[in-house]
């Protein structure tokens, strides 16, 4: 029995994952797009007056089964992949991005969805309803509902291809995190390290076969805090420059010819379905709306906001200067210097403010917010 099919009943039950193996996710996967498929084509054959009710509603509550393990199984692949889960990925992303367009471009589905957009009387709908009911219109108007067949057959062409580089693009940044390894050797590499990082990074270290060794990786509850904290500046720039040049080094795990045909790809749509950009077409369904109002916000952010960074910026320099000598600030530099900055300022030291944020109390702390704000409590 596969696990990821039989725990779908209860949709209150979390994913039992260490039950998930990877020979699981392709089946399912595809078994659960042939159900998908039927429940969106009994919606099709419906032969009643399409409604609200029969249709819309109907359409959202389609493939919630496959929606959840397809999350399951990409969040999986985005967190801890290996090259099985990679290759299942390159098998299954463009199916799943073919069943979306059959139903975004089915012309019989469009119809119904259209003819209840166009005669629903909106006094009779919810606020919850209205929204469902434009966002299910535009989802297919956006995704090419109107385009001619020769039209929509290069939309499906199109985003094939963007499904596959969007995923190909994420593996080659995983795998450059996962595979690069700064191995610390001398005690005195981990100057200025608070006692858990050391522990962590020995732990590290121990797990990929160093003895005696410690081990900082590019993942960020790695890397940040040892920007933050190492005393040794030759070693943040190291590690500063591997992070700043992940899937960007001319080997196989290069993504720069990767983001020009995905920026070409993403054009060719927008252009498509009849938006001057790909910019256009995103933020049409944003709080920005539009190109030129983030640029106008952008505008002003820079007038108003600029002055002040550049102060913070020239006070972080000057600090750096006076403490250690530092002729030039660069950009692995801030971090370390802007933390003892603050503890000389205010007195303020992130690492004596842990213990009161122990993640149950972080836990506890956030189900009470819940529970002011919303109404909402939570029981085991």
């Amino acid at each position: 029995m596969n696990p990821l099919l039989s725990f779908q009943e209860n949709f209150n039950t979390p994913p039992s994952f260490s039950s998930f193996k990877n020979e699981h996710y392709k089946p399912a996967i595809e078994k659960l797009v042939e159900e998908a498929r039927k429940e969106v084509d009994e919606i099709i054959q419906n032969n009643n007056k399409p409604t609200y009710e029969n249709t819309i509603v109907a359409l959202e509550k389609s493939g919630k089964k496959l929606d959840r393990v397809s999350s399951i199984f990409f969040n999986l692949n985005s967190a801890e992949t290996n090259d099985e889960m990679q290759a299942i990925a390159k098998e299954v992303s463009p199916l799943l991005t073919e069943f979306s367009n059959d139903i975004l471009l089915d012309e019989k589905l469009f119809s119904r969805v259209k003819e209840v957009h166009d005669s629903a009387d909106m006094t009779q709908l919810s606020a919850e309803d209205k929204t469902l009911l434009e966002k299910t219109y535009k989802g297919f108007v956006r995704n090419g509902a109107l385009l001619n067949d020769a039209d929509k057959e290069k939309l499906r062409k199109i985003d094939v291809q963007l499904a596959q580089l969007s995923l190909e693009f994420g593996e080659h940044v995983l795998a450059e995190t996962n595979k690069y390894e700064l191995i610390l050797e001398r005690e005195d590499d981990l100057e200025g390290l608070p006692a858990y990082l050391r522990e962590q990074a020995a732990d590290t270290a121990h797990n990929k076969g160093f003895n005696d060794r410690w081990v900082i990786t590019l993942d960020y509850p790695s890397y940040v805090p040892f920007m933050t904290y190492s005393a040794k500046r030759e070693l943040r720039e190291q590690l500063s420059k591997a992070f700043g040049s992940k899937a960007f080094k001319g080997d196989e795990l290069d993504n720069r010819e990767i983001v020009k045909k995905i920026v070409q790809l993403r054009n060719e749509r927008a252009n498509l379905l009849g938006y001057k950009t790909h910019a256009h077409f995103v933020l049409e369904e944003r709080m920005a709306e539009s190109p030129e109002k983030v640029m106008d916000f952008l505008s002003e952010i820079e007038k108003y906001g600029k002055p002040g960074a550049q102060r913070d910026v020239e006070e972080v320099a000057d600090f750096a200067r006076k403490l250690d000598g530092l002729e030039k600030l660069e950009k692995w530099d801030f971090a370390y210097y802007s933390e003892k900055l603050k503890k000389e300022k205010y007195n303020v030291d992130d690492e004596l403010l842990k213990p009161y944020f122990q993640l149950e109390k972080v836990i506890d702390g956030v189900f009470q917010t819940a529970q002011k704000l919303y109404g909402i409590s939570f029981t085991e």
